[in-house]
């Protein structure tokens, strides 16, 4: 399987949810939704998933194999990392100045 391009759809602030996330394969198939879930012991990634008629949710998309969970799994989470540091590198490149409120005369 190859992981041909992962992008941070939207970032969250909550104490769980952390991010979404769309995965191209191969350059052929896009899977959109996958979330980013920080779990009591490491961040762990969630397929989409959709609530049947019982109330069960269940995987839209998933990896068959224990392989490709893991370099799925990995890919997100790296570029996940990456994504954080670049954040990181651009707000220390904005003066502090803009940090601060305006003064009201």
């Amino acid at each position: 399987m190859n992981i041909s391009d992962v992008r941070i759809r939207k970032t969250y602030d909550d104490p769980r949810l952390k991010a979404l996330v769309s995965v191209t394969i191969n350059g052929d198939l896009a899977v959109h939704d996958i979330k980013i879930i920080e779990g009591p012991e490491r961040l762990f990634v969630a397929m989409p998933s959709r609530k049947d008629e019982n109330g069960t949710f269940r995987d839209i998309a998933h990896p068959i194999t224990p392989g490709a969970r893991k370099t799925l799994e990995d890919a997100i989470l790296e570029r996940y990392r990456t994504y954080l540091e670049e954040q990181a590198e651009k707000l220390k490149a904005v003066p502090e100045e803009a940090w601060q409120a305006p003064e009201t005369p």
